[in-house]
């Protein structure tokens, strides 16, 4: 059986397992979700050998989570594990068009740009 580890960049620290068939063969997905904290930043490198992928995690409704993107996870990743994919996540889709999130980021000057388009005849 095939052995894909897959770590995941952001808050908290959890691994699991799961064994999948992808094109008919048998393949444990590793995901070590690591923790983000600054208190973990000398201990999460060390889950970062013999990564196969990484997935970068960002929330769409927290512009501070995206700059963490840019200033502190790709960089730290590109330093340790300068070869390996990333796949860059945006989460809490559903949260994008809340009234009270919208509000809360308007407040901010961070409001999502929404534009919308019709056809002209």
């Amino acid at each position: 059986m095939q052995n894909i580890k897959c770590v995941v960049v952001g808050d908290g620290f959890d691994n699991y397992s799961a064994n999948v068939m992808v094109d008919g063969k048998p393949i444990n997905l590793g995901l070590w979700d690591t923790a983000g904290q600054e208190d973990y930043d000398r201990l999460r490198p060390l889950s970062y050998p013999q990564t196969d992928v990484f997935l970068c995690c960002f929330s769409i409704v927290s512009p501070p989570s995206f700059e963490n993107i840019k200033t502190k996870w790709f960089p730290e990743i590109s330093h340790h594990a300068p070869n390996i994919p990333i796949i860059l996540v945006g989460t809490k889709l559903d949260l994008r068009e809340d009234p009270e999130v919208v509000e809360q980021l308007r407040k901010k000057n961070q409001a999502p740009n929404v534009q919308h388009s019709r056809k002209l005849d």
